[in-house]
């Protein structure tokens, strides 16, 4: 088996983990035979003194498909 990493970067109003859910999510609908995620970054975003928005950056790791 070989697998290939991309990383992608989600965003949530809920926390690190939905920002993180999200971006595996919307890479699903795109990509097939995504197996693990590991979280490379967190960061968060401050709007009028109070946390607005939350970034998850995430490696995605996907099979290889043989032809």
């Amino acid at each position: 088996m070989v697998q290939k990493v991309t990383e992608v970067v989600g965003t949530s109003t809920q926390g690190f983990a939905a920002a993180a859910k999200n971006a595996v999510e919307v890479a699903a609908k795109t990509v097939r035979n995504l197996r693990w995620f590991r979280v490379v970054e967190l960061e968060g975003q401050i709007r009028e003194q109070k946390v607005s928005e939350f970034k998850a950056t995430v490696k995605i790791y996907f099979d290889i498909e043989e032809g």
